[in-house]
This record gives C-alpha cells, structure tokens and sequence, in this order.
C-alpha cells in the first residue's frame, strides 16, 4: 500500500482557510445532510448523472431489487428520483457528495495534504475559484468519456476527487521539488513532490485504461480524476502566475 501522510510546509506563508472550509463543507455534508452516506434518493438526487447532462433534461427511473449471489439477500436500490435543480447545477453539487466514508476520507486526506500549499501560491479567492473549476470541468470529462465509450449514461457520479486532482496538478507544477511522505507498507518514505504525484496520476491513467474494456470499472470515475488533472496543468498558470515567475 502506498498512501501520502503528509509534506513539507515550512514555507506555507498564509493560513489555508478556503482549504479548511472545503475540507469542513464536505464531511458536514456527508453527515447532516446525506446522513453518513445513508440517504441515497437525496445522494443520487444531486449527484451527476451524464445522461442528464447531456440531454439537458432530469431523468426519473424506478428502483430496482438486487439479489446477493451469496446470501440470498434482497437490497433495493433507489432509482434515480427528481432532482430539485436544474441538472447542470449537479456537476457543482455532486463535488461535495461521497459515497461512503473511505471515499470522504481518502478525498479529504489527499485534499488536507496538498491543498494549503496551492492555496497559499493562488491567494484564498484563487484557490476557490480553481478548485470549483477544476471539479466541474472534471465532472463534463467524465460526462463525455461515459457517453463516447457506450457505458450506462444513467450511474450517477459524485464526489471531490475530480477538484482534488486539478490540485494535485497545481501542487506538481508549483512544488515539483517539494518532498511528500509516503506511507510504503511498514514504512515512510519522503519523495519529490514530482514523483509522488506523478505516480498517482500513472496510477489513474493505467486505471483507467481498464475502461475500454467494459461497461464500468469498479464504479470509479476515472475520466473524472484524469479529466481533473488535466485540467489543472493547464489552469495552474493562470491562477498562480506570481508563484512561477
């Protein structure tokens, strides 16, 4: 297992706010609002769904009864219920959704980690514009990637990972040298910020890859987070230019 624990922040210059607020607005969402995960007809109501988007319209379906294979047991999973708001307004809404509280963790870790340094580079209203930009941006590569690779355009997709990775981009360009503590099984090891991030990124496109190869791969959004990095590499320089001259 290979997992970020943390950075070098000696020279963080300001006190990362925004990053804070985002990291505080997610798991107050998680938990009064989608209920520890537990609400599902609100969850997939404000979630991204790409046929939504791409037909511009809000898209009902029936709930569905699923059998375990193993146990025998019956679940019902709810179908995608109205959603109160135009569908557009989603792919803002579906940033700060999670679906369980690996998925929150693993986001706000990641978030926690790396995002006060590109705060402090882009300035508090920078940050916020960048991170909200590259989340949604994120959200339309996975909209468009679902509906060019013929998978269901009826999943919905949620979460802070496609915003967490334009971040990580930024991190990569303004901090390349910077180093990253990686926890590598039974132990920690600090590596260039370059490497750490770049791995990560290695990691999604490999992933994601697997996509071309059926319907969906384990339900991640892979578009999503190769989107989002993409995304901002090519935004980092207009947010932070006093950080790269």
């Amino acid at each position: 297992m290979v997992l970020p624990i943390g950075d070098d922040n000696r020279d963080r210059r300001t006190f990362p706010i925004i990053n804070y607020l985002l990291i505080g607005l997610n798991i107050f969402v998680f938990i009064y609002w989608q209920h520890w995960g537990q609400d599902l007809r609100l969850t997939y109501a404000y979630a991204t769904v790409p046929g939504e988007i791409i037909s511009g319209h809000d898209i009902v379906t029936h709930s569905k009864i699923l059998i375990d294979p193993y146990t025998g047991q019956q679940m019902v999973l709810p179908g995608l219920g109205v959603t109160p708001i135009p569908v557009f307004v989603t792919l803002f809404t579906s940033m700060f959704l999670h679906g369980g509280l690996l998925h929150l963790g693993g986001n706000m870790l990641f978030l926690y980690i790396f995002g006060d340094n590109v705060e402090d580079a882009m300035g508090h209203a920078g940050y916020l514009v960048f991170y909200l930009l590259c989340g949604m941006l994120a959200g339309l590569s996975h909209v468009f990637s679902t509906a060019l690779l013929g998978q269901n355009l009826l999943i919905p997709s949620l979460g802070a990972s496609g915003a967490i990775s334009g971040v990580l981009a930024a991190y990569m360009i303004l901090f390349p040298g910077k180093k990253v503590y990686l926890w590598v099984f039974l132990f920690i090891i600090p590596v260039p910020a370059l490497v750490a991030v770049g791995l990560w990124f290695a990691f999604q496109l490999i992933d994601g890859l697997g996509m071309m190869g059926g319907d969906q791969t384990g339900n991640v959004a892979y578009a999503a987070h190769i989107g989002g990095f993409l995304f901002g590499l090519l935004l980092t320089r207009l947010f932070a230019r006093r950080a790269l001259t």
